[in-house]
């Protein structure tokens, strides 16, 4: 390896380890570098996090909005949290947007419900991919219930930060978690899965 790819390597390597509270620093004195990385740093979390809460269609723009919400309210970011636990929280206000406009849109969202219902109607339901009967299965669930067994048990997010991002008591998120999980279970039994 020539000198000058080590060189680029360890730079690298120090810029992937700044802290994210550093990073926030430097993008509210204007480094527009700064938010690329925690950009790059934080995108598939958040990306999975609108994948488990909204539908598929709008997934690349819904990151976008999140990420944009972010940029323009760093200023107003307390860092009494983590920066990923706000992050998420504006992820989630998101998705909450989201489903309130298919809400009040009752003719695209009949299309919506039509077309899936279309796609989920194959007899063979074992033959379904994990993933698509886990996304049924929180289509199931409510809007509460979803949200904390998404970040708690599949983005795998500490109790605490679960409830510091959907602004509830913890103990509301352990309730609500037992109920999820109780839905879910009842739903793969429904579906044919052993459990």
């Amino acid at each position: 390896m020539s000198r000058e790819c080590e060189v680029v390597l360890r730079v690298e390597d120090r810029v992937e380890s700044v802290a994210d509270d550093v990073l926030v620093k430097r993008c509210v004195e204007g480094d527009r570098q700064s938010f690329r990385l925690l950009y790059r740093r934080h995108q598939p979390r958040v990306r999975q996090i609108l994948y488990q809460l909204c539908d598929l269609t709008m997934l690349d723009d819904l990151t976008q909005e999140v990420f944009l919400r972010a940029w323009k309210g760093l200023a107003k970011f307390r860092q009494s949290s983590r920066f990923s636990t706000w992050l998420y929280r504006i992820a989630w206000n998101v998705a909450s947007d989201r489903r309130q406009t298919l809400a009040q849109d009752r003719s695209r969202l009949q299309t919506l419900a039509q077309s899936v219902a279309t796609q989920h109607d194959d007899p063979d339901i074992m033959q379904l991919h994990y993933q698509d009967l886990v996304r049924k299965g929180l289509s199931c669930l409510s809007e509460e219930h979803r949200a904390v067994l998404v970040l708690h048990d599949l983005e795998e997010l500490p109790q605490k930060e679960v409830a510091e991002i959907l602004e509830i008591p913890v103990g509301t998120v352990k309730s609500r978690l037992f109920h999820a999980r109780s839905g879910m279970r009842k739903f793969l039994e429904e579906s044919g899965v052993q459990i």
